[in-house]
């Protein structure tokens, strides 16, 4: 080999080097940077809320258990107080706990946390229409009508009662149909209670062996579960990654879009006999005001925003008051000694003929407190749904700035042994004075303030017509040899685990008792 060639060949292996070495050093360079500027991004301001220290980039999501997030957070909150700092992603979370700063931020300077964060899920599910995620003026006028049109169609009147009163009845001829054998409640009971804000929302009820709506109630049940998933965390702290990929958030996406083809091919049913003189639901009265306000470029009530909030209160109308209620047997079944009490006063104030409605409530003061109880233990929303501070603000003596993600600890509130005699065990007691129900003042599922959830009156009004209709025809027993556990799967709500229970006509169970008891 020739000098030259030598040379030639030296050089090209220096170039080489010096290439793979500039290129290291890029990439490590850009690396550097990148976590530079991510500490330089998470850096807490002044007086900021204490919490643990996160990773680059994912913050602290591998410090919550994601199967219990709310009781995993009873520990962090121990350690660091009652505003507890967390961050995923880009995403800076402050948990609220205690009545005092709840109602402080909720009631005293709740202007400043109306607002819902809009993380990248939420910013594909609800693009800031509807009721429950939106923000701003679209939440103002959507919560407004929404109210409104709920009282003009029955809410607050006897007719809704009796609305609920009937369905009450299609679900115990349901229920019947099991003759007293192992059967799964969890479809029937969202059946019956998606009944009342669809005869609200679209005129109409759907019958239990509709096979499309059966269909419809399940994918309901699958975005709940799926939007508290690991994968969903993940889509909210790497979006621009996640939707290139398969995964759980991709039928969540599919399922919302089949909602709102459902509710959209309703929407058009409507507008094809549609009389601006009758209004017969929810849909026709926003189909008015769509046209009331149709040279209004600035107004919020426009086609989408019909689908958002409908589908809003099917949502919420369906999940959280069947949920309550899923848990109220399951509580009973496993404490017979307490539905022994609830029917003892049931038989002692409503004749077996007739069906409680709520003038009954005030002399029902256990089953009252009962039912108070199954939803403190039960704490099917356990942090709230999420605020969003809207303007720089100080909350305790800490700096809150705009952005933040705000969290309220129910699970705290409602578990708190300085508030609740035996905040672990299920017991009615805990809404009892002197054989009278007391209201509790740190006893919030339904939340507080403006942004409190619009249908409160509706699910107190549900809970009680459909569970003291149950308790008076029925009594529910767990399966021969199976045992039921408090078990639950975490979604967008609380729900116990797939569980089956016996329905034991009254008359059937009575007989049963005198049997073992002789």
């Amino acid at each position: 080999m020739g000098f030259p060639v030598v040379l030639a060949t030296l050089g090209s292996l220096a170039a080489a080097l010096w290439a793979g070495f500039r290129l290291r050093t890029l990439l490590l360079g850009a690396v550097a940077f990148l976590f530079v500027a991510d500490f330089l991004k998470r850096r807490r301001p002044k007086n900021y809320p204490p919490g643990p220290w996160g990773l680059p980039f994912i913050g602290n999501f591998f410090h919550l258990d994601f199967k219990q997030t709310h009781l995993h957070l009873q520990q962090l909150v121990k350690k660091y107080g009652n505003l507890l700092s967390l961050q995923f992603g880009d995403f800076h979370s402050v948990i609220i706990t205690g009545l005092p700063l709840i109602k402080e931020v909720l009631v005293h300077q709740e202007q400043k946390f109306l607002n819902r964060p809009v993380s990248p899920i939420q910013e594909f599910l609800f693009k800031n229409n509807g009721i429950i995620m939106s923000s701003g003026r679209t939440w103002k006028e959507q919560r407004r009508f929404v109210l409104t049109t709920l009282r003009n169609f029955g809410l607050g009147k006897k007719s809704l009662e009796e609305r609920i009163q009937e369905e009450a009845r299609y679900l115990i001829e349901e229920i019947e149909e099991e003759k007293g054998q192992p059967f799964d409640p969890h479809f029937k009971i969202n059946n019956a209670v998606s009944n009342i804000i669809c005869s609200v929302t679209f005129g109409k009820r759907f019958e239990y062996q509709d096979g499309q709506f059966q269909e419809l109630l399940k994918w309901l049940d699958e975005m709940a579960c799926m939007e508290a998933s690991i994968q969903m965390h993940l889509y909210n702290i790497f979006p621009w990654i996640m939707k290139f990929l398969p995964g759980p958030h991709k039928k969540l996406f599919r399922n919302r879009e089949k909602l709102n083809m459902f509710v959209s091919h309703m929407i058009e049913e409507h507008k094809r006999d549609w009389n601006p003189a009758e209004m017969r639901d929810f849909i026709d009265a926003y189909l008015q005001e769509i046209a009331k306000n149709s040279g209004n470029a600035a107004s919020s009530f426009q086609e989408e925003n019909l689908i958002s909030s409908t589908l809003d209160l099917f949502l919420a109308g369906t999940d959280t008051t069947s949920t309550t209620l899923r848990w109220a047997l399951l509580y009973l079944a496993m404490n017979p000694e307490i539905q022994d009490k609830v029917q003892a006063e049931l038989d002692s104030v409503i004749s077996p003929l007739q069906q409680p409605s709520t003038t009954d409530r005030e002399r029902l003061p256990y089953t009252n407190a009962v039912i108070h109880e199954v939803q403190r233990m039960a704490n099917i929303i356990p942090l709230n749904v999420p605020r969003e501070v809207s303007a720089d603000t100080t909350v305790a003596g800490y700096y809150l700035p705009k952005g933040t993600t705000i969290l309220t600890n129910l699970t705290g509130l409602h578990r708190d042994p300085a508030e609740w005699a035996t905040p672990d065990t299920f017991n009615p007691e805990h809404f009892l004075e002197n054989g009278e129900f007391k209201k509790r003042e740190s006893f919030l599922p339904f939340s507080i303030g403006k942004r409190a959830c619009p249908g409160e009156q509706l699910a107190r009004l549900e809970l009680f017509i459909f569970f003291t209709s149950l308790l008076q025809k029925f009594t529910f027993r767990p399966p021969n040899n199976e045992k039921l556990s408090l078990q639950f799967r975490l979604g967008v709500t609380i729900s116990p685990v797939k569980h089956r229970l016996c329905a034991i006509p009254r008359g059937d169970a009575v007989e049963e008792g005198n049997r073992k008891g002789k």
